[in-house]
């Protein structure tokens, strides 16, 4: 009898048989199917961790199945730690080592609790820390010298039939591969073809528009699959996106490199929901590269903004408190911490509404129809989460400890969306969970001929991550959002306790390197959670493991009203998650035992407070178990809170003060500190855009001459421009050069940090303005006074409560009778001095600040000196003719009283009111109105429903 095929009788009651638990990387092999008859309660031991540690070199040649065998050793040794035995294996590598290692283990009913890696010159050193079926050391002789005479067999026998690799290891059926050329070698043939790989990766994408349309058209060929020269709309944007993607994976990889050089404690924000929306324009804004994307594109023949409206909404959740899940990620990387969302990737995302003659009509919303560009999917990152089944006791060093042995087990498998930080190089990671069948139950499925059972686990596992928020009136709607919460927290729980045990062992120094925040109670199944890992698998005491409970665990309450509080029906949960239920019980035990002291037998406030409701239905409160057990319990406003303490909460806020904050819902935002400053109108040189750029020149010339403590005085602007050139205008297609080259000089020069900002926003519209306007502190209408018509966007901005910064020309006179110039920024020559002062422009005497800053775009200061040569004459000496000269020293000023004014927060408050009040007059509606009635002499005529 071989040793393999003696591995599947018991040899001995120290080492019972118990059947193979879910793999981390591999699924049983054919043959021992066959001879396997599976239980129908089975235990599910936590996934090893293996350890890449290189120590020396290794040398590029082949090895041979042959000297594996010759050289192989197996060493036992039981001094290494207290509470495992170590395995140590040296052997020269092959493909499929580890995978038949690691089966020898789980056939035996073993368990891994750690392996590492280490290379010793040509050879691997592959060692092992095990356990029994109970969680113990491996003591016995006759067994241990049993089990390393599986594994010997085991090895030579795989390794006669297995041809080696040039240099991968393959770990099981995942195919997760060490490759030798990551190890740099230390001479030869091998450290050629490191250095060559290494230099390959040296550097990062190009961002120059030649790049980003080899890289564009590499993704339409390949990840698209269509001809390069034969693409649509949709398929251009999926290479686009696929290029951001591959920028952002850049970042991706430095920012959790570094995390895990530095090892900083880290922030896990588990939400059920994310509300991210659109990526595509978010990414390359934040990425800095949103103009080179649209120069390329538009040299391909296609514009940014339509293909950006490919895009559809990742609908993962529904409403504010998904949007404060994105917006957090949002500045969490733009503010660099070091943090990870944990959520749920649903295959249908929020419904799509349709109204029908005033009636809503729901319809599904097939995101992921057309795939994803902005997720990677981790097939080998998921973990086994557990369903139903028992609890039992089982005897642990003189001891009890509870063991669950579940009756349904799903995979969760990983996918990662990158989360770029703005003027930042940070990328953090939102990482959701998908349910797929256990492979166990699919094999055991297919190995019986049960194809039809196999379909239904598939779909039943499935299910899980299938829809937001599935109609819980029913037990199965209620039963399937337990699943789903407990589904999404299980995972993340495994996934945070996996990445600390890579780097430290000692749990004490949990809450030193992990916090974990809930957003809202849907989470709030982690408490238990962790205190089950804790006590059950890691082996802590209960006293041990909630202090560490509490001291990682914050929460933040969206609700206002008590009805709105979500309970889980105790039958419910006893049935899908029995040991929680367990331990929900001694929290609450232990809860009530300390209420006790502190205000008596006073059942009422005991029965308010408890965990558990018991009434009709008798329920676990999340709420409560959330209070209990976080060190933090945030509202989202000031008024929220005042509820919270008085209402909601009142009896724990007695008992807890020092608990309750609030903090106040934000969305992402640019630096509220800044001014947004905008000009958006076709270029022309009557609007004076140029003399906006060379205002903004100065005023960076100014901030680079300021000594430190002067430039804590500056008022930070955020100065944006947009609009299009005609064909044929050339001098006007050389404003928009000058102004995206002295964006490139400010935006990049450190001295200047956030005080100043030039943006040119690309392709100007009204999709655009919808966005624009809104946002817009000062807005700037500057033409030349007698040379606008009207200049009705001025109207559109004053509407949303913007400041004007303007000349006394076109509309602008009838604004000012509204409002008042008190109430603005006004400046230049008035349309009667404009013809004077033309004649004498030969004659007229600039101010300082305007050579100053015009010499610095003819001497270079910003790159294409002899391009902006004919720019510069047509505004020096008497080809002043739209006078940027004559007006610049007032623009100066009008630009300071704006200054004064935005930091006076009261009085800008009164300007932008007493604006949106005196906009009234310039409605569109008043004007038609006025056309009807004087001019084409038409009545209404308004149809009946």
């Amino acid at each position: 009898m071989s040793a393999i095929s003696a591995l599947l009788i018991p040899p001995s009651s120290s080492l019972p048989l118990l059947p193979p638990p879910q793999s981390f990387f591999f699924s049983l092999p054919a043959p021992l199917v066959c001879l396997y008859k599976p239980p129908t309660a089975f235990f599910s031991a936590p996934k090893p961790q293996l350890r890449l540690l290189p120590r020396r070199a290794l040398s590029g040649r082949d090895e041979t199945a042959e000297a594996s065998v010759s050289t192989a050793t197996i060493a036992v040794d039981n001094a290494e730690s207290p509470d495992a035995t170590a395995f140590v294996i040296r052997a020269r590598n092959w493909i499929g080592l580890l995978q038949v290692i690691t089966r020898v283990f789980k056939i035996l009913g073993l368990r891994i609790e750690r392996a590492t890696i280490e290379v010793e010159g040509e050879f691997f050193v592959k060692r092992f820390l095990v356990v029994d079926s109970h969680g113990a050391k491996i003591e016995d002789p006759e067994s241990l010298d049993r089990i390393e005479r599986a594994l010997r067999d085991a090895i030579d026998g795989a390794a006669d039939r297995t041809p080696a690799g040039p240099g991968t290891a393959r770990l099981g059926s995942r195919s997760l591969v060490v490759r030798r050329a990551g190890l740099v070698p230390e001479s030869g043939e091998g450290k050629a073809k490191a250095e060559r790989m290494f230099s390959l990766m040296d550097g990062f994408l190009k961002n120059d528009p030649i790049s980003l349309q080899k890289d564009i058209l590499d993704h339409v060929e390949y990840t698209v699959a269509r001809s390069r020269f034969s693409f649509d709309d949709f398929e251009a944007y999926q290479a686009v996106s696929h290029s951001v993607r591959d920028r952002l994976i850049e970042r991706w990889h430095d920012t959790h490199a570094y995390f895990k050089r530095k090892d900083p404690k880290r922030l896990y924000f588990f939400s059920l929901e994310f509300l991210m929306g659109r990526s595509l324009s978010n990414s390359v804004i934040n990425l800095g590269v949103r103009d080179q994307y649209a120069d390329a594109l538009n040299q391909l023949g296609f514009e940014f903004e339509v293909l950006a409206e490919q895009e559809g909404d990742a609908a993962q959740g529904n409403g504010g408190l998904a949007r404060l899940s994105a917006c957090q990620m949002d500045s969490l990387a733009t503010m660099d911490f070091p943090a990870w969302g944990y959520g749920l990737r649903y295959q249908y995302g929020l419904f799509r509404q349709v109204i029908l003659d005033g009636f809503q009509h729901e319809q599904p919303d097939y995101w992921l129809n057309f795939g994803n560009p902005w997720e990677i999917e981790r097939i080998h990152v998921s973990y086994a989460v557990k369903f139903y089944g028992t609890v039992e006791e089982q005897d642990l060093n003189g001891g009890k400890r509870k063991v669950w042995v579940p009756g349904e087990m799903v995979e969760a498998v990983a996918y990662d969306n990158p989360i770029p930080g703005y003027g930042t190089r940070n990328t953090i990671n939102l990482r959701l969970w998908a349910a797929k069948p256990s492979d166990l139950y699919d094999m055991e499925s297919y190995g019986t001929g049960d194809y039809i059972n196999a379909v239904i686990n598939r779909q039943k596992a499935e299910t899980i991550s299938s829809v937001l928020y599935p109609d819980d009136r029913s037990y199965q709607g209620k039963e399937l959002r337990l699943k789903q919460q407990y589904f999404f927290v299980s995972a993340s729980v495994q996934d945070i306790i996996r990445r600390f045990k890579d780097s430290l062992n000692d749990f004490n120094q949990f809450p030193e390197k992990v916090a974990l925040q809930l957003n809202d109670t849907h989470p709030s199944l982690a408490i238990p959670e962790v205190m089950r890992v804790l006590v059950d698998e890691e082996f802590l005491s209960w006293k041990q493991a909630w202090d560490i409970v509490c001291k990682i665990f914050s929460c933040t309450t969206h609700t206002v009203v008590p009805e709105g509080l979500e309970k889980i029906p105790v039958d419910l949960l006893g049935s899908v998650l029995p040991r929680h239920l367990q331990i929900i019980f001694d929290i609450n035990f232990s809860f009530m035992e300390e209420l006790k002291k502190h205000f008596g037998l006073d059942f009422n406030r005991l029965s308010q407070m408890s965990i558990v409701e018991e009434g009709a239905v008798k329920s676990i409160r999340m709420a409560n178990l959330s209070i209990v057990c976080c060190h933090t319990v945030n509202g989202v406003s000031r008024v929220h809170l005042d509820i919270l303490k008085t209402k909601v909460f009142k009896d724990f806020y007695e008992l807890w003060p020092q608990k309750f904050h609030y903090k106040t819902n934000g969305v992402t935002q640019v630096s509220p500190d800044a001014m947004f400053d905008v000009q958006i109108k076709r270029i022309h040189e009557y609007k004076r855009q140029l003399l906006n750029i060379l205002g903004i020149i100065y005023r960076y010339d100014c901030i680079k001459n300021m000594k430190e403590s002067d430039r804590r005085k500056v008022v930070p602007r955020v100065c944006i421009i947009g609009g299009k050139a005609a064909p044929g205008y050339d001098m006007a297609k050389k404003i928009i050069k000058l102004c995206h080259a002295v964006g490139e000089t400010i935006n990049n020069d450190s001295d200047i940090d956030d005080l100043l900002k030039l943006v040119f926003i690309p392709d100007f519209n009204v999709s655009v303005a919808e966005l624009v306007i809104p946002g817009s502190d000062l807005s700037q209408h500057i033409s030349t006074a007698g040379h606008e018509a009207s200049g009705t966007g001025s109207m559109k901005f004053l509407m949303n409560g913007c400041l004007l910064l303007a000349t006394a020309d076109g509309a602008t006179i009838e604004i000012i009778e509204e409002i008042g110039e008190d109430n603005m920024f006004l400046f230049g020559a008035k349309v009667h001095e404009v013809p004077k002062l033309r004649e004498k422009a030969e004659n007229h005497r600039v101010a300082l600040q305007f050579a100053r800053v015009l010499r610095m775009v003819r001497d270079g200061y910003f790159g294409y000196e002899d391009y902006f040569k004919s720019l510069c004459d047509s505004i020096e000496g008497g080809g002043d003719f739209y006078l940027l000269g004559n007006d610049f020293a007032s623009y100066l000023e009008a630009q300071a009283a704006a200054d004064k004014a935005f930091v006076d927060q009261e009085r800008w408050t009164k300007m932008s009111i007493l604006s949106t009040a005196g906009s009234g007059r310039f409605s569109s509606d008043k004007t038609v109105g006025e056309y009807a009635h004087q001019t084409w002499g038409i009545e209404p005529c308004r149809c009946p429903f």
